[in-house]
This record gives structure tokens, sequence and C-alpha cells, in this order.
């Protein structure tokens, strides 16, 4: 087991990548910790991960939420070996017509809920501990109306670095994982739920064509990484980003479309 022993907290840990990354943990011999906004999911989350997990409904963008899970954390678990700051969402910000309420909420969710949650918690790590955070492809891509969400995953990645050069004196490594399209319920919300099944196909294999490896990405592959960069199997690793994007940024011009 990679992480016997060992006590992680999750941010948005009830559902897609934090919950898959939670299930891979608790296998792993791990204690953890979720966070999340909704009650209903939180809780079908924990009944999910079974005894060796607890839930707490906390926003961590709010400073008294943020302050009291802490407490509670620190009650519960005492310290920490594993943080995921893993919470964040998504917003169409089109320059030009974008909402400026819209670009804010989502500097506020990935940005600052990210740095405020590590923040938080560094009082409550072990020395030799391993923060990872999670970013994005569209560090990269430039794809058009997600300037936001985009600037976020961009500033996560340069946060890391200067948090890994924070944290060194103590062994404390800090990480980035950026997934490419991911499998997760994110993909049925907002515009995206009322699209047919046929609408929903094509988009599937929209993006399949888009990826040398031919296939979307699975929460549990995201996940898989996760437990890597929490794991001693990284011991040596500190500072860095890890793609898990099936070569979508790393060899673009293997796609399967451009293969014929």
């Amino acid at each position: 087991m990679k992480l016997k022993g060992k006590k992680a907290l999750i941010t948005g840990g009830n559902s897609g990548i934090g919950l898959a990354t939670a299930r891979l943990f608790v296998a792993e011999g791990a204690e953890v910790a979720i966070t999340g906004r909704d009650q209903t999911t939180l809780d079908e989350a924990i009944v999910d991960l079974g005894s060796n997990a607890r839930g707490y409904k906390a926003d961590v963008t709010i400073a008294d939420e943020r302050k009291h899970l802490f407490a509670d954390l620190a009650k519960d678990f005492g310290k920490l070996d594993v943080v995921f700051a893993n919470a964040g969402i998504t917003g169409r910000t089109p320059v030009g017509t974008a909402d400026e309420a819209v670009f804010e909420n989502v500097i506020r969710v990935n940005l600052n809920g990210a740095f405020f949650t590590v923040n938080s918690a560094v009082p409550l790590l072990n020395d030799g501990a391993s923060i990872i955070f999670n970013g994005s492809v569209h560090n990269y891509l430039g794809q058009a109306g997600v300037a936001a969400y985009a600037a976020t995953k961009g500033g996560v990645v340069a946060m890391a670095r200067a948090i890994a050069a924070d944290l060194a004196p103590r062994n404390i490594r800090v990480n980035t994982v950026s997934p490419g399209a991911t499998r997760t319920p994110i993909w049925k919300r907002g515009a995206r739920a009322s699209i047919s099944a046929e609408q929903s196909a094509k988009v599937d294999e929209l993006f399949s064509s888009t990826v040398p490896l031919g296939r979307w990405a699975e929460a549990e592959d995201v996940a898989k990484a996760a437990l890597f960069l929490a794991s001693d199997d990284s011991s040596y690793i500190n500072a860095v980003e890890l793609m898990v994007d099936g070569g979508l940024t790393g060899a673009p011009f293997g796609a399967p479309f451009l293969r014929g």
C-alpha cells in the first residue's frame, strides 16, 4: 500500500477527479478527508468511500468556512501528509462579451481557493508531505472563450513552483497534475446538460480525435497520477507539472485525425 498510515485532504472530493482520487487513496491505505459544497453528493461520496473517509461541507473560498474546516481537520486528523487542491469550476468568458462576475468567480474559486487551501493547510502538514494542485491543458491550448479558466490554470502552475521554494526547507514537495479532457460530471452540467445523445457522441468523437492516444481520460487516469505524486514513488520529484492528457500538448501531430 503506497499511502499506508498517511492522512490526506482532497478538496472537491465529492465527485469527478476528486472522488476517484479519494477512492484510490483509501484503497492504498490512507485516511482521507474530502470537502464539497453540496451536502447530498458529499454524503453519497462518504458512503462510497467507507469508514476511512470523512466529509466536510465547506467552500474553501470563504475565509470563515475555511477556518472551521481546518479547525475540524486538526481535531479529527491531527496532521496531514497529502493535500490535493482539486476543487475548481469552469466558466465561459469570451473576450468582448465576458461577464465580469463570471470572470471573477472563476479566478476566486480556481486560483484564490487553491492558494488559501494550501496556505491554511501548511500548519497541519508533516515535514516531507506532498501538495498537489490540479492544473489543466488549458494552460497551453489557447482555446476560445475560456480566458479566465486558462489564466487560473497557468497561475496554479506558476504558484506551485513558488510554493515549492517556500516549503523546500521542510522537504514538502509541491507539484501539479494537469489533465486533458476527462470524463467527469462537469460535462453534464450547464449548457451541456441539454444536448442530445447524438450531439454528446459527436463531442466525444471530436475530443477523442484530437488526442494522440485516441480517447478521453477517465477520472481514474488522473487519480493514478495524483497517487504517484502523493506517494514516496515520487520522493525526488518537486515543482513539476505532470501532464495527463494522452499526448495532447506534447505530441499534437500524433492525433488520430492527422494520421488518417
